[in-house]
């Protein structure tokens, strides 16, 4: 049987930039073993399958794909997915805007898709789950050395320490003295293996302060041994984490507060991604994550 393909770079503005993702918009027939063995096939950081919704509650059905495992929620594949809905007129956009749920792993994701009169170029997520706070992370000096870094380049202060924390997928912040450091940073297997393996946020979300664009707030890198790929250009998941770790450290007790991450540069994909979160009484209500995204190939595949 045929099955629809379309790829597309999120995150980005123009092609080529961003994170790569394949969408398949009908995924009605695949078997959970078809669509493993498909995202191996593209080798992407993720692709997604499309399916009628099981509630009433939501208006699709998303299951996202690694090219070795399925994830319960990620956040490029989301909006990716939303927007590629949208521009293949399976989502009709009549007007600035328009809002679907997506039932994923982790609940319902709602999506906001955004339009002019060329058609949906922003789309949202707001994350099912707010920020959960994980257990004390490895010691600094064995971070440093797994990011090939000096114990001086891991900020472990009052204000910043590295942190691991989840909104559907754990990830461990670590908060880098420069963007030399993040650009200098390596990922070491065996010191991995050792720190970071068995713990409760295995991936590795490391960040400045410091940025290439004066418009950006935190320059970012994603390490993810585990799941079929060793970086990431645009990590949205991460992004919805990194939201908890730099709410309390804002300053805003009753605000909606913006950063805006910039990500994927050392890889040659430079990536924006845009995270919003509402605090309230000093706590976080809800958090928010989006981009831009461009459309690039479309094709069919027969799959037996």
């Amino acid at each position: 049987m045929d099955y629809r393909f379309y790829t597309v770079d999120v995150f980005t503005d123009r092609a080529f930039g961003g994170n790569q993702l394949a969408v398949f918009p009908d995924a009605r027939g695949l078997r959970t073993e078809q669509m493993q063995t498909i995202a191996r096939e593209f080798n992407l950081s993720e692709t997604t399958f499309v399916l009628p919704s099981e509630t009433p509650d939501h208006d699709f059905r998303l299951r996202i794909f690694s090219p070795n495992r399925e994830l319960p929620f990620a956040g490029h594949p989301t909006v990716g997915s939303a927007f590629v809905l949208a521009a293949a007129g399976v989502v009709p956009v009549n007007g600035e805007s328009v809002r679907i749920v997506f039932e994923e792993g982790v609940g319902s994701i709602p999506v906001e898709i955004r339009a002019n009169e060329d058609g949906p170029y922003f789309t949202q997520l707001t994350a099912a789950k707010l920020p959960e706070f994980g257990p004390p992370p490895p010691p600094t000096e064995h971070l440093a050395a797994m990011l090939s870094l000096s114990v001086s380049d891991v900020l472990d202060d009052a204000d910043d320490e590295p942190q691991a924390i989840s909104c559907g997928l754990p990830f461990l912040c670590i908060p880098l003295a420069s963007i030399d450091a993040v650009k200098r940073a390596r990922l070491n297997w065996e010191w991995w293996e050792q720190c970071l393996a068995a713990y409760w946020a295995p991936l590795v979300y490391l960040f400045s302060y410091e940025t290439v664009n004066e418009n950006s707030d935190v320059h970012a890198r994603m390490f993810a041994v585990n799941a079929g790929y060793l970086e990431d250009p645009a990590t949205g998941a991460a992004a919805t984490a990194l939201a908890g770790y730099l709410a309390p450290r804002c300053g805003r007790n009753d605000a909606t507060v913006h950063w805006t991450i910039e990500q994927g540069y050392e890889m040659g994909r430079p990536s924006i991604i845009e995270v919003e979160a509402d605090i309230a009484d000093k706590h976080i209500r809800e958090v928010r994550v989006g981009g831009r995204s461009i459309m690039i190939s479309e094709g069919t595949m027969s799959v037996g």
